[in-house]
């Protein structure tokens, strides 16, 4: 069996390869993960501290995040697991099997924030202008309602 010193290492390494840490930071969370082990290890349940970015909480407490550092231009960090994509949606419901309005809710995100990084956004919406997929929607179902009122008149 692993000791809680040698799992926090696991922990502390695998969080490195997706997340820059300052000194602080590191040893913040360090910190969290031995006492966070311990406490499974004793049969104890609940966080003993939450860190969020550079922000350390009691569990309970609301942290104050930086959206700023979460939704980046060519990324959007999740904050269950600090790491990044480019959408954040599928990564949510497949690995952390929440919703994403649940997610938002669960951090104070603004319902209408959309959980994808501005590039991809930017991307998507210049092929679909492009495209002229706009007016292609809207024939689409002006052809779809005359044919549900032609079935409605028979």
């Amino acid at each position: 069996m692993a000791t809680i010193a040698e799992l926090t290492v696991q922990l502390m390494t695998a969080r490195l390869t997706k997340r820059d840490l300052s000194f602080e930071e590191l040893q913040k969370e360090m910190d969290y993960f031995a006492v966070k082990l311990r406490n499974i290890d004793a049969g104890l349940s609940g966080d003993p501290e939450l860190v969020v970015g550079e922000t350390a909480v009691t569990a309970g407490e609301s942290a104050v995040i930086d959206f700023k550092k979460i939704f980046k231009k060519d990324e959007v960090v999740c904050l269950l697991c600090n790491k990044a994509f480019k959408t954040l949606k599928r990564h949510l419901t497949k690995v952390h099997q929440i919703t994403d309005k649940a997610y938002k809710a669960q951090f104070g995100i603004d319902p209408k924030q959309h959980l994808v990084a501005k590039s991809y956004s930017d991307r998507k919406k210049a092929d679909a202008q492009r495209n002229n997929l706009g007016a292609k929607m809207q024939a689409a179902r002006k052809a779809k309602a005359s044919a549900l009122a032609a079935e409605k008149t028979v």
